[in-house]
């Protein structure tokens, strides 16, 4: 992999993430505009845990899911700023946040690496919702980041019968914008499979074996397992 910027100054974006709006609508959203509180997911929400996390407040796995322990984060970054302590990050708890620039991401990643994930999240994931196309993504960087799996995402991508779109050439499409912004997001870190190696299709997947592994979640067509 050749020597890259951090992911965001490659993209020459600085403050603005793509982030969910509805469970099937997508916009873009400034860090700071939406409120954020329990069970939020989106790209914020892992610039939210990697501020509390450079804090000191927040032990927990960057993902992007406002869960428990992001809460709990939140929680004690109030009491300790004299905040309303409410688990709620509104405008007086994003205006105490730790100001940074630097931004969450799951490792450094070249555009070409970046439209390569986008390809893939297209070709297996157009025409479902966003978070289902963000899951897919997240999958592929969660076996880079797997000791089972290569360590970049061309060779996880790349690795013989892992992927339908590479048998049957749909992996060779320009993926669209909406592809190319779930694949920032899951380089930014956020994982609603919660950590998943493996996704397929119950109605149309011929690999029995699948079924076997325990699942995580299920997101539009998909079921994602480990």
């Amino acid at each position: 992999m050749k020597p890259l910027l951090r992911f965001f100054f490659c993209l020459g974006i600085v403050f603005l993430v793509f982030g969910l709006c509805y469970a099937e609508e997508t916009r873009m959203i400034e860090f700071g505009t939406r409120i954020l509180k329990y069970k939020n997911e989106g790209p914020d929400v892992a610039i939210l845990q990697f501020r509390l996390q450079e804090a000191g407040y927040y032990h927990g796995r960057i993902d992007g899911i406002f869960g428990k322990m992001t809460e709990k984060a939140v929680r004690e970054f109030q009491k300790d700023n004299g905040l309303i302590v409410d688990g709620v990050v509104g405008p007086q708890t994003y205006k105490a946040l730790p100001k940074s620039d630097k931004y969450p991401t799951r490792g450094q990643f070249s555009w070409e690496d970046l439209i390569f994930l986008a390809r893939v999240i297209h070709a297996e994931a157009r025409g479902e919702p966003f978070k289902g196309q963000v899951a897919v993504g997240a999958v592929i960087l969660n076996r880079v980041d797997s000791k089972l799996f290569p360590n970049t995402i061309r060779e996880v991508i790349l690795q013989d019968g892992q992927f339908c779109s590479l048998i049957d050439g749909q992996v060779h499409l320009y993926p669209s914008n909406t592809a190319i912004e779930a694949a920032k997001a899951a380089i930014l870190g956020y994982d609603p499979t919660y950590g998943a190696l493996f996704f397929y299709n119950p109605r149309i997947a011929k690999r029995t074996w699948l079924a076997t592994r325990p699942v995580s979640t299920r997101i539009g067509a998909h079921v994602f397992a480990y």
